[in-house]
């Protein structure tokens, strides 16, 4: 047998390490994730998301959604979850009625979409649930909280805020509804 076939434990051991090392360091330069950034949005008429200063004078309404964002903001999504294990759109929002307007809501996006009345895009207020049909016949569902910004649960990045005006959100646009008053 020759020499340079049949590697040394030395060898070995060199190579095993120097793996090891290549992958530590590339761990080493990934950097940290980011914190989850509580949300309100500010007391100008324009509602502009802001850092959480200026909640206690935001609309009752909008000040009650807020606070119950950020308890959940960053919880991971999970296909028929319920709880800040993981959670699913439509069980967020049914909570999230729960607790700010004692509304009770079905289970699923599909029976939410056929709760209150419809209401225009740009007639929208906070609290109003807003509907997508994403791929395959799936559908979505948020609550809109002003300035073209909707909190919901995404299947990417968890409970989060995002915008209407975006292009996947403009393009799956479906309804809106509104929920009678508590």
């Amino acid at each position: 047998m020759r020499a340079d076939n049949n590697p040394t434990i030395t060898q070995r051991t060199l190579f095993v390490a120097g793996f090891a090392c290549l992958l530590l360091s590339g761990c080493a330069s990934t950097p940290a994730p980011k914190k989850n950034t509580k949300y309100v949005l500010s007391p100008s008429p324009d509602y502009a998301l802001s850092p959480t200063e200026g909640l206690d004078s935001a609309p009752p309404r909008l000040h009650a959604l807020l606070t119950y964002y950020n308890q959940w903001a960053g919880v991971p999504y999970r296909y028929g979850g319920t709880n800040k294990n993981g959670i699913d759109c439509s069980a967020f929002v049914k909570q999230t009625m729960a607790s700010v307007s004692d509304l009770s809501l079905p289970r699923t996006t599909r029976a939410q979409a056929q709760r209150g009345r419809s209401v225009a895009l740009d007639d929208l207020n906070a609290g109003d649930l807003v509907f997508f049909r994403t791929s395959g016949g799936n559908r979505h569902v948020g609550i809109y909280i002003g300035d073209d910004r909707f909190m919901h649960a995404s299947s990417s990045v968890g409970v989060t805020i995002s915008n209407l005006d975006n292009s996947y959100w403009r393009r799956h646009f479906w309804q809106a509804r509104r929920l009678p008053d508590d």
